[in-house]
């Protein structure tokens, strides 16, 4: 009889099991007065019992898509779920066009550009998951709309803390969020300010190329943000993991990582200082 097809959306309590198995196997000990015993629940587990239900439960062959809906999640907690569906069938489309709420005009400070955001892309990401149900021949409003899964788990989220935490946790809840998408934000405005594709005569824009977005190779930087930095190559090849982007030598370059620049984004006399000249210079070597 053929071993049973896994589910992959089971992986995440597959990873959590062990992280748990070291304080349950204290927590035993304690309670039955067996420490020495219950110490050996870990590697007994990790090293007998998994290994044969591995065994039970079969292969996987099948290959996974790129990890959105697990991004779906991480945004749910900050309350910005809406951020998955437009950044990828709204962003990755427009990007360096006027029509792009995420890419900051020159001239432009962090907070105007932070407020339009905040304000039209959640409105945008509603009209985009609408336009996709309708390409499928269901009305905007359908249940499958993925904007009801993502604003349904951070209400989630918010009563669980609620719950346990009472209006302060709730306080919280919402301050983290703020703070991670006004964070987020600002790091849309770095990657993209100033940078516009050209126009063709019919009115379509020239293709997105590592040229369109600025790139940053800072070693450290890109080791703690995954290679983030590297959004030239991210816009250029949206499939491509970000553990293997790649630098580009013609893409624009930013100065310094994000953690420095989100800050200077803040004072924009200074910001303008600093990035309106590289623009300048990006514009110049594109019309040369």
């Amino acid at each position: 009889m053929p071993a049973q097809a896994f589910d992959r959306r089971l992986a995440w309590f597959v990873l959590l099991q062990f992280l748990g198995l070291p304080p349950l196997g204290y927590a035993l000990g304690v309670a039955t007065g067996m420490p020495g015993l219950w110490n050996l629940l870990t590697p007994v587990w990790v090293f007998v019992v998994f290994p044969l239900i591995d065994t039970r439960i079969g292969l996987d062959t099948r290959n996974p898509p790129l990890e959105r809906n697990a991004g779906g999640v991480l945004l749910a907690l900050v309350a910005y779920g809406g951020f998955k569906v437009e950044h990828v069938f709204g962003h990755h489309v427009d990007v360096a066009t006027p029509r792009d709420t995420s890419t900051a005009r020159l001239g432009q400070s962090a907070y105007a550009f932070l407020l339009r955001a905040m304000v039209v892309n959640p409105l945008r990401a509603w009209e985009l998951a609408g336009e996709r149900l309708r390409a499928r021949g269901l009305p905007a409003w359908h249940w499958r709309n993925e904007m009801y899964l993502w604003h349904g788990l951070t209400l989630l989220f918010a009563a669980g803390i609620s719950v346990w935490l009472g209006i302060a946790g709730l306080v919280f809840f919402v301050m983290q969020a703020l703070v991670a998408i006004t964070l987020l934000e600002l790091v849309n405005y770095i990657e993209h300010y100033g940078l516009l594709r050209d126009q063709r005569p019919d009115g379509s824009y020239e293709r997105v190329t590592p040229r369109h977005s600025w790139n940053d190779s800072h070693r450290l930087s890109n080791l703690v943000l995954l290679n983030l930095q590297r959004h030239s190559d991210h816009h250029a090849h949206a499939a491509r993991r970000y553990q293997i982007l790649r630098h580009h030598d013609d893409a624009p370059q930013l100065p310094t990582g994000y953690a420095s620049l989100v800050l200077l984004a803040l004072v924009p006399p200074l910001w303008r200082r600093l990035m309106d000249p590289r623009v300048a210079a990006w514009k110049a070597a594109a019309a040369a």
